[in-house]
């Protein structure tokens, strides 16, 4: 099966986004459905279809393989909730191209590509009072719809602050 990647690569290329518009890539987690910056994304995989290793904890799910490129898999669904993990065939890797390194991050599903305009994102009501969240951008508008956007990049350095402890919004 050919990876995801190609689902969107179309909705990426339609349409010249200017410096007043940003590409997101939307995805569900818990229940609430969140953007990234596109260029961050490298591919997309389902995740029955990656070859995975042992798991080293709790977020961090092991290891995968793709391309050739061994990376981290991050799972974002136990992080970002309390409720016991389903794999189910709309569960999607996104392969990110971070600053730093390659990873996977384990999400209930990929929805699809938006474009925002600067006007489209406001601040999120009560996150600037929460300086442990600057991973947050603010929330996207969209045809009704609202996305929590994120900066990856940071969102992914955070580190745990205890045994059992989670870092999550």
């Amino acid at each position: 099966m050919q990876p995801m990647t190609t689902r969107f690569a179309d909705a990426a290329r339609i349409g010249k986004v200017d410096e007043s518009q940003r590409q997101y890539l939307s995805f569900r987690l818990g229940g609430l459905e969140y953007g990234l910056d596109f260029d961050r994304v490298q591919e997309l995989r389902p995740f029955k279809e990656l070859d995975r290793f042992a798991s080293d904890g709790e977020i961090i799910g092991g290891v995968a393989v793709s391309r050739g490129v061994i990376m981290p898999l991050v799972d974002m669904r136990i992080a970002f909730s309390d409720r016991p993990v389903l794999t189910d065939p709309m569960t999607d890797v996104i392969i990110l191209k971070l600053s730093n390194c390659v990873m996977g991050m384990v999400v209930d599903g990929v929805t699809d590509i938006v474009t925002l305009c600067n006007s489209d994102i406001h601040p999120i009501p009560g996150a600037e009072a929460q300086n442990e969240v600057d991973y947050l951008l603010g929330l996207g508008e969209i045809g009704g719809r609202r996305l929590i956007l994120v900066d990856i990049d940071k969102l992914m350095s955070i580190r745990r602050v205890g045994a059992g402890a989670r870092q999550a919004a």
